[in-house]
């Protein structure tokens, strides 16, 4: 909330954007309690906009959190028009909403270079720790995920996570995507599920679910700007390279993957053919967070070479390499180290440093790689 708030210092208007039910309207109301509330999904709200835009915004001279604005799209033009003539520095707009290819289509339309945008993802493991909420074990954490109602309000993810897509399927992807078949798009959500940590290869989804590749592209990115998957792409020295070749899967919330594969509690992962790559997933996905908690956004990659040997995490900065393995076993195997071996020695003194990341709680050195336990992913920066 601090960087919220220090942003909006500078920044006319603050656009939060995030997955439904990421706690965006929460953390607003929080961050600015001096601010009026207005959801505009309700229909007196609604009509009043589109109406009578101009004395709609006349209401709100100390500053309105606008929920739902992508329901009122008719506001954009007008909010620009305020934003231009005002003299003081700071907030006074702060812009939510679910539909976020609506919301973003919006803001870049009316408001480029006059709205800060910022994520707000599902809790991070940090997030669920300092509020006394600390899973006892990974598979607890994988199967439970972030979404902040489940957390508090006690809900089993079994119950509140089906209920979550239905919604998600209706509300959003109907009117976005335009998806007159919501069983192929659903089965493309479980197929993805299926897949987490493997390389997409959209000819094989598409002859899976029944529509061409072109669509299962659409589809995707219709996911990946509902922030329910992300795309890891490969490590090349030629950037062309990495922009092209194919990417590997993974969801935002380890949760909703969890729910679409039917895996009905924690314990269920003892055994789950996905058990490597649901872990996989939530290191990535907590490492995600905890670069964009601090304002950076992930600049994150995999390295494979033609014989399949691979390294699960890259990042690079300035030039300079990092390399992550992830393991989901509790004990550590002198294999294990060997994709990082590799991959030290095709890209030389470049590679800063190396880590690796597993399923046991212990935490130190080994074979010149920092070795850490899965609770210091609310610790480890990457």
């Amino acid at each position: 909330m601090a960087r919220l708030v220090d942003v909006a210092k500078r920044a006319p208007v603050v656009t939060l954007t995030g997955p439904r039910q990421s706690g965006k309207t929460t953390l607003a109301k929080m961050a600015f309690p001096d601010f009026a509330y207005v959801n505009l999904d309700t229909g007196d709200n609604r009509s009043f906009a589109r109406e009578d835009p101009r004395g709609f915004l006349d209401r709100f001279a100390q500053g309105v959190i606008l929920d739902e604005i992508q329901a009122t799209p008719e506001l954009f033009p007008y909010l620009q028009e305020r934003v231009d003539a005002r003299q003081e520095t700071g907030c006074k707009y702060v812009l939510t909403g679910s539909r976020n290819l609506a919301l973003q289509q919006g803001v870049s339309q009316s408001l480029a270079g006059r709205s800060i945008q910022m994520r707000l993802l599902p809790l991070s493991m940090a997030e669920l720790t300092s509020h006394g909420i600390a899973p006892p074990s990974p598979w607890e954490a994988i199967w439970k995920g972030g979404y902040p109602r489940i957390h508090a309000e006690g809900w089993n993810p079994e119950d509140w996570l089906p209920s979550y897509i239905e919604n998600y399927l209706e509300r959003d992807v109907r009117d976005l995507a335009q998806v007159g078949d919501l069983s192929k798009f659903r089965l493309l959500l479980q197929l993805l599920a299926g897949r987490i940590g493997q390389l997409v290869n959209l000819s094989q989804l598409g002859n899976e679910v029944g529509a061409d590749h072109k669509t299962i592209q659409r589809w995707i990115s219709v996911l990946e700007a509902s922030y329910i998957v992300f795309l890891l792409r490969p490590h090349h020295e030629n950037f062309n390279k990495r922009l092209v070749k194919s990417p590997k899967v993974f969801f935002h919330d380890t949760a909703l993957a969890c729910s679409l594969l039917r895996i009905r509690s924690a314990g269920d992962l003892d055994a789950h053919y996905l058990r490597g790559g649901l872990f996989e997933n939530y290191a990535i996905a907590e490492l995600a967070k905890n670069r964009a908690n601090l304002g950076h956004f992930p600049s994150h990659w995999f390295w494979r070479d033609s014989t399949g040997n691979e390294v699960d995490l890259v990042s690079e900065e300035s030039g300079r390499l990092r390399a992550l393995e992830i393991k989901a076993s509790a004990t550590l195997h002198s294999s294990h180290f060997d994709g990082m071996d590799r991959y030290a020695k095709l890209v030389g003194e470049r590679l800063e440093r190396r880590d690796l990341v597993y399923a046991g709680g212990d935490s130190f050195s080994r074979s010149g790689t920092g070795v850490h336990g899965w609770k210091m992913l609310s610790e480890l920066v990457f």
